[in-house]
């Protein structure tokens, strides 16, 4: 008889993810940023089968990252940081963390952070379902921001886009209840219409969110800056649509 094999552990995801890592080389300036900025900024992820995944036993636990108990705003797809950067320097108050998987945009986002004198400010390199489902504790946000993702607008590439049928109890894990206090916010906002459409289908029928507006769409959300990327929206004539649902009170 043949010798019976080994099983091997998967070196790739199962689940198809919400972006395609490109793999465009960083800049002189973004590669010392990396190198002498990212050992404050940057949280260095335990892995598990790839090079953006959570390994499902790491935690960051915020207060021993931040040094204080502090609400915690999360931004899921924080591109180059310019919206994460701009609130964090208007909200010492607050922490804040950047969840993205560019290197290049991280690098950047330390480099403003490093030049505007921002302390309250930490950067998380992976996939972004992983960091709400396993990396933060539960409960331990008080606001999660999805500005302009990905369309994925091609039709048989929607099964990439982030929010989708059971984002609801992925982006619910991380936030803290929502009632009566103001927080256990979900902040979203996309310049694609059938995505913003979606969005809302989605969210609309998910337990663990409720609207936190009234009408069609929420107003926009004064705490996100104007970026070159939703400037480029409404110059191709495009509207932008926010939605911000509450975290219901958990059973």
């Amino acid at each position: 008889m043949p010798e019976e094999q080994p099983e091997h552990e998967p070196t790739y995801r199962t689940k198809p993810v919400s972006f395609v890592r490109r793999s465009g080389r960083m800049s002189e300036a973004q590669e010392r940023a990396w190198s002498e900025l990212s050992p404050f900024y940057a949280f260095d992820v335990p892995r598990d089968v790839a090079s953006t995944s959570v390994h499902p036993g790491a935690r960051l636990v915020p207060a021993d990252v931040y040094g204080r108990e502090a609400p915690l705003t999360v931004e899921i797809g924080s591109g180059q940081g310019h919206a994460i950067v701009a609130a964090a320097s208007a909200h010492p108050d607050r922490d804040f963390l950047a969840v993205e998987v560019f290197r290049a945009g991280l690098a950047r986002t330390m480099l403003d952070a490093d030049r505007a004198g921002v302390r309250n400010l930490r950067l998380v390199e992976a996939n972004a379902p992983e960091v709400l489902e396993t990396l933060l504790p539960e409960g331990s946000a008080d606001e999660v921001w999805v500005f302009f993702p990905d369309p994925w607008h091609k039709s048989r590439h929607n099964k990439r886009r982030l929010v989708k049928e059971g984002f609801g109890a992925i982006a619910g894990r991380a936030l803290r209840d929502g009632a009566d206090e103001g927080g256990g916010l979900l902040r979203l906002a996309t310049d694609w219409e059938d995505y913003a459409l979606q969005m809302r289908e989605v969210l609309d029928a998910e337990p663990e969110f409720e609207r936190a507006f009234d009408g069609d769409w929420a107003p926009r959300f004064d705490g996100r800056v104007m970026t070159a990327f939703e400037r480029k929206g409404l110059n191709k004539g495009r509207d932008i649509r926010d939605l911000t649902y509450r975290r219901v009170t958990r059973g």
